[in-house]
């Protein structure tokens, strides 16, 4: 069967978000503790781009089913898990991209390079990284792995905190992110 990406964020209500972030089936890795471990030979480039023994990976099914695996550590390491093994991943900054962002009330939903759905809040943190001329902003995915927003998403983001008030802090499900580097 085809992968069918999920619809345009802008055309979905926050339920519809909810309803397939629910749906997505994902394998509870961080419940997994296998003995093999070694080396996946895979790279995950700031730009979201995959690799595999330095050839490209292309096929985003594949990507998308190579993302439901990953998992950071306490010490910052990414790993491939499956029940039987655990692959080290080499991953240049984060090894998500947040693509778009959608307020919907006190709700921010973001769309990732890989058609998930993250909504913002206690368990999706947004963080701020750098400096104040040149901020990374992050948002918390799962089992400890994290998404950084491109440029656009950024601006996004950085326009609803400014219709919100001068502070460049947004707000989503009760938790409140500020978007300047301290």
């Amino acid at each position: 069967m085809p992968y069918e990406p999920p619809p345009d964020l802008n055309a979905l209500s926050l339920a519809q978000v909810a309803e397939l972030v629910a749906a997505r089936k994902l394998p509870p890795v961080s419940e997994w503790s296998p003995q093999n471990i070694g080396d996946s030979e895979m790279t995950i480039r700031a730009d979201g781009r995959w690799f595999h023994q330095g050839g490209e990976i292309r096929r985003p099914a594949m990507i998308r089913a190579f993302a439901s695996l990953l998992l950071r550590d306490e010490n910052g390491r990414h790993w491939l898990v499956t029940p039987v093994e655990k692959l080290s991943i080499e991953v240049e900054d984060a090894p998500f991209i947040a693509v778009d962002v959608r307020q919907d009330g006190d709700t921010l939903v973001f769309r990732l390079n890989t058609d998930d759905f993250v909504i913002a809040g206690p368990d999706h943190p947004i963080r701020s990284e750098g400096d104040p001329e040149t901020p990374a902003i992050y948002l918390g995915v799962r089992n400890g792995t994290e998404a950084r927003l491109n440029r656009s998403t950024y601006g996004q983001l950085a326009e609803i905190a400014l219709a919100g008030g001068d502070d460049l802090t947004v707000s989503s499900q009760g938790a409140r992110f500020g978007l300047v580097p301290a």
